[in-house]
């Protein structure tokens, strides 16, 4: 006779409007345009992640202070307040990628709020080089959650100078690979 316990099945809470929270850092607006396409499709409230004191406007001192940050493991204090964090079961983070990292802002929430026991739902912009680390220190920063899989999509090239392109076409196609990820993800 085996010693063996089977584990018991933990049900994880319908995904409804209610209780869906779905936080984001935008800095060209295409995050925030994803994260307002997850919205319209999952409900839920809705909150942009801002900064006490804010990044510079110029891109470079932009990507030298982050360079910063990150080689410091900085984490600037957030403007932002979810005051009842605990009231949402399903936690979308959405975040562009930053120096091929997860933004020190959006490290800050992972690190200022216990999201144990919960459901989080990573998604991305970028610039055409992909997620980086982004996702896999998600799943690191939110240890006791149910980490889903992530969704990423190209935006704009900004040291190239191409900003937001979340619109007309992109927007069309964007749209419909959120819509096709998030019925994956939540049959």
């Amino acid at each position: 006779m085996s010693n063996h316990t089977p584990s018991i099945p933990v049900e994880t809470p319908p995904v409804t409007p209610k209780n869906i929270l779905v936080v984001y850092l935008t800095r060209t607006g295409n995050t925030e345009a994803v994260a307002k396409m997850i919205h319209d499709e999952v409900g839920g409230k809705l909150v942009e992640l801002e900064l006490e004191t804010p990044y510079p406007e110029n891109y470079q001192a932009h990507v030298d202070q982050v360079s910063d940050e990150n080689t410091r493991n900085y984490l600037p204090p957030l403007k932002t307040e979810i005051d009842d964090i605990g009231d949402y079961d399903n936690v979308f983070i959405g975040s562009p990628t930053w120096g091929m990292q997860l933004p020190p802002p959006t490290k800050s929430f992972l690190d200022k709020y216990d999201l144990s026991g919960k459901t989080v739902i990573p998604f991305n912009t970028n610039g055409g080089y992909g997620v980086g680390s982004s996702f896999d220190d998600v799943n690191e920063r939110c240890a006791g959650c149910n980490v889903l899989e992530g969704f990423s999509v190209q935006g704009g090239r900004e040291r190239d100078g191409i900003l937001f392109v979340m619109e007309g076409n992109k927007e069309t196609e964007v749209r419909s690979q959120v819509h096709a990820w998030l019925e994956r993800i939540l049959k």
